[in-house]
C-alpha cells in the first residue's frame, strides 16, 4: 500500500475482538443459554456447557471483560446475564446465519423432544419466538396493529392494541417500540423490541405461558389459548 493511503477502518480492531469473542464453542453455548433472559451461575453454565468450572470461569472472565455478559455475586455465587438487549439481538442475528443442517442432530429422545419444545414456543431473550412468536406476530399484522413492510412498526391501532389488553409499554429510553427478529427455527422474524418484550412478560405473569424444562422454552396454558384467541384471534391449534 502506498505510504500515507492507510484506509482500514477503525473500528476494524474492535470488531476483530467482538467476533473472537463468539469464535469459541463453549462461550458461544453460554451465550445462547443466556437467551432466557435470566442470570445463570458459573456452575449451572459449566454444567451445561459440558465443562469443567475452571475452565468455564476463564470464558466468562473473557465474556465480561468484553462486554457481552455482566457479572453479579451474592454471597459465593456468580451469577451471569447477557449485559442487555443489543447483544441478546446480536446473538440471535448471528444464531439465526447457522443453516439448520449444520445443527447437530439430537442423540436422544430427551434431547429430540427439548428441540421440537424450543421449536413450537420459547423466549428469544425477552419476547417470544419459535411458532408461538411467529403466530403472535402474523397475528398482529393481520389485525393491522403491525406494519411489516420496511420493517417492523406498531401502528396506533396497536398501541390502542396494548393500552386495552392492560399491557403497558415502557417507552422511555432508546430501544424501539417494534422490531424484526429473525427467527432461527421459522427463519421468518418475529415481534420483539419493547411490546415483544411487553407481551412476552405479560404472558408469564399472567399465567398464559409456562416455562418447561431448564431451557427457554415454554408452553401455552388452556387459559392462554383463550387469551390470546380472544385478543388476536388465533386458532387454539396454531399454538400447541
Amino acid at each position: 500500500m502506498l505510504e500515507g493511503m492507510t484506509t482500514r477502518d477503525p473500528r476494524a480492531a474492535g470488531l476483530a475482538r467482538l467476533a473472537a469473542l463468539a469464535a469459541d464453542e463453549t462461550r458461544a453455548a453460554c451465550l445462547l443459554a443466556l437467551l432466557d433472559g435470566r442470570a445463570w451461575t458459573a456452575g449451572e453454565l459449566a454444567r451445561h456447557a459440558g465443562v469443567a468450572a475452571s475452565t468455564l470461569s476463564e470464558h466468562l472472565g473473557k465474556l465480561v471483560a468484553g462486554g457481552l455478559l455482566a457479572e453479579e455475586r451474592q454471597g459465593r455465587h456468580r451469577y451471569v446475564r447477557l449485559a442487555d438487549a443489543r447483544v441478546a439481538q446480536l446473538v440471535e442475528d448471528l444464531a439465526a446465519q447457522v443453516s439448520p443442517a449444520a445443527a447437530e442432530r439430537p442423540r436422544t429422545l430427551r434431547q429430540a423432544g427439548a428441540g421440537s419444545a424450543m421449536a413450537r414456543g420459547r423466549t428469544c431473550y425477552d419476547h417470544l419466538a419459535g411458532r408461538l412468536g411467529i403466530a403472535v406476530t402474523d397475528a398482529f399484522a393481520a389485525r393491522g396493529l403491525l406494519l411489516r413492510d420496511t420493517g417492523f412498526a406498531l401502528t396506533d391501532a396497536g398501541v390502542r392494541w396494548f393500552a386495552a389488553a392492560g399491557i403497558g409499554l415502557d417507552r422511555r429510553g432508546r430501544r424501539p417500540l417494534a422490531r424484526a427478529c429473525l427467527d432461527w427455527t421459522e427463519r421468518r422474524p418475529h415481534l420483539a423490541g419493547v411490546a415483544g418484550a411487553a407481551l412476552c412478560r405479560h404472558v408469564l405473569e399472567t399465567g398464559w405461558c409456562v416455562r418447561i424444562g431448564s431451557e427457554r422454552a415454554v408452553k401455552v396454558t388452556e387459559a392462554g389459548e383463550r387469551a390470546l384467541s380472544g385478543l388476536l384471534g388465533i386458532d387454539a391449534g396454531a399454538l400447541r
